[in-house]
């Protein structure tokens, strides 16, 4: 079997919507369009896409009423993190930030009008020492106002995390202004805070450390604790990536944004 070309065909509900944003946002090129049908190819080695309306009679009776779910349209780019900033620069959609999974895939998502996920990917290259082993990658990480989550107690700014280049751990910075307290929490990784500027006062097991500027405080995992800043304080924490949140009395754990 000889194959010259492939192509991917998506059910949509609105075929204009999804032809729009391919060929705004990724560089797609309109090669037929007719009412309820568009193909769209790329150069390079992009995948055709084929958009059909919902309930055309080419489809099987069966397939006519669903449109294209459960699936993501992958695309493998180079300079990820220059593709992300110009697609939010763009005002695209993005659905899931910048990240990294441990199997070495770089990606982040994008949700067209229909409701299609376009994923861009790129793949981490082993770096390769002198005898043939794989070594380890010297990177800087400089944060960006994307890195900054604002909650209502406490400022959190991303440093070292799976999305920006680290493997295992992830670290961020931590102000809160005086008088501010965070909600009672666990976590199911241990955390080292080092506070820089300030003071905290973290309660724990029934009594409260009050840790002040050049001191660490080492918390155990799903160790339930309350943070409050007393006087304004700054903080550097680090943990494993792959911590998660509890609040007492509710179910579920919560992602820590910030350390993803």
């Amino acid at each position: 079997m000889n194959v010259s070309a492939s192509a991917l065909s998506l059910t949509v509900a609105d075929v204009d919507a999804s032809r729009d944003f391919l060929c705004t946002h990724l560089g797609y090129q309109v090669a037929v369009a007719q009412d309820g049908f568009a193909s769209l190819t790329r150069e390079g080695a992009a995948v055709d896409i084929v958009l059909l309306r919902k309930g055309t009679d080419v489809l099987p009776p069966e397939q006519r009423d669903r449109e294209a779910g459960g699936l993501i349209v992958a695309l493998t780019v180079t300079d990820l993190a220059a593709e992300e900033a110009r697609l939010r620069a763009a005002g695209a959609p993005i659905t899931m930030p910048l990240r990294e999974e441990p199997w070495g895939e770089r990606l982040f998502q994008m949700t067209d009008p229909n409701g299609v996920v376009v994923q861009l990917v790129e793949w981490a290259v082993p770096d390769l020492g002198t005898d043939g082993t794989e070594s380890a990658a010297v990177q800087v990480v400089t944060p960006s106002a994307d890195d900054v989550t604002v909650s209502p107690n406490a400022t959190m700014t991303g440093l070292a995390a799976p999305s920006r280049g680290s493997a295992e751990l992830s670290t961020w910075t931590v102000e809160m202004e005086a008088g501010a307290t965070g909600p009672e929490h666990s976590v199911s990784r241990e955390q080292v805070w080092t506070v820089t500027a300030g003071a905290l006062e973290v309660a724990c097991d029934g009594r409260t450390e009050k840790v002040s500027a050049g001191q660490t405080l080492i918390l155990p995992p799903d160790l339930v604790r309350r943070i409050h800043a007393p006087e304004r304080a700054e903080a550097h924490v680090s943990m494993r990536s792959d911590g998660v949140a509890s609040v007492p009395g509710t179910e579920g754990t919560r992602e820590l944004p910030w350390a993803r």
